[in-house]
């Protein structure tokens, strides 16, 4: 679930080898571009969420809804509803992982500043395949960016990330996340508001253990 969560950083920021890699170097630098106008645009962004996860070690994929809400690139919050409601937090330096009556409190500061290395700043195209292998295609009404991770960091921890961006906004409609653990899921999402003004308690975290 943490894992997820931090990989859930590449919504707020936020890919064909071969005799066309001019081509995708073309695409991926106009869907990048896209990508960074609607984020200029956006103070907030939320909507409803659904994952599916699939692995050898469960008989058939898990289904899970959710909802929620981002702002900027160090704020983020994720609800999963019942049966296992689970409430998850990002604010600054620290995540909340609330759940069965527990909160675990963790400081991702780290990655928050290379999130925003990676993603936020006008040569994050060039700091991000530092860190990925990227390629891009169009496929239907959407973008999809497929990344494999070269740095050790990742690479331990994930075998690759496909995000779908839609065309017309370039925000995003899903995320696949597979997982070193054997663990694949597949995050869909319906953006419900953009620029909405939001309570300071959306993004409430306890920072200590």
């Amino acid at each position: 679930m943490i894992f997820r969560c931090k990989f859930g950083l590449l919504l707020l920021a936020l890919w064909v080898p071969g005799a066309l890699v001019a081509q995708s170097d073309d695409l991926l630098a106009r869907i990048w571009a896209g990508a960074q106008q609607s984020q200029a645009k956006l103070t907030t962004v939320c909507g409803t969420m659904t994952e599916t996860r699939t692995s050898k070690l469960i008989a058939k994929p898990m289904v899970l809804h959710g909802r929620f809400c981002s702002e900027g690139t160090d704020r983020f919050m994720l609800e999963y509803a019942e049966p296992n409601p689970v409430r998850i937090r990002v604010n600054g330096n620290y995540l909340n992982v609330i759940g069965n009556g527990k909160t675990e409190v963790l400081d991702i500061g780290g990655d928050i500043r290379h999130a925003q290395s990676s993603f936020g700043n006008k040569n994050s195209l060039e700091e991000l395949e530092k860190d990925f292998d990227v390629t891009a295609q169009e496929s239907g009404q959407a973008y999809e960016l497929k990344l494999i991770p070269r740095s050790t960091s990742y690479r331990r921890r994930l075998n690759y990330l496909v995000v779908k961006l839609n065309k017309h906004d370039f925000l995003p409609r899903s995320l696949e996340v597979d997982g070193k653990s054997g663990v694949n899921s597949v995050f869909t999402f319906e953006i419900t508001s953009t620029n909405a003004k939001l309570p300071e308690s959306t993004f409430e975290v306890t920072k200590t253990k």
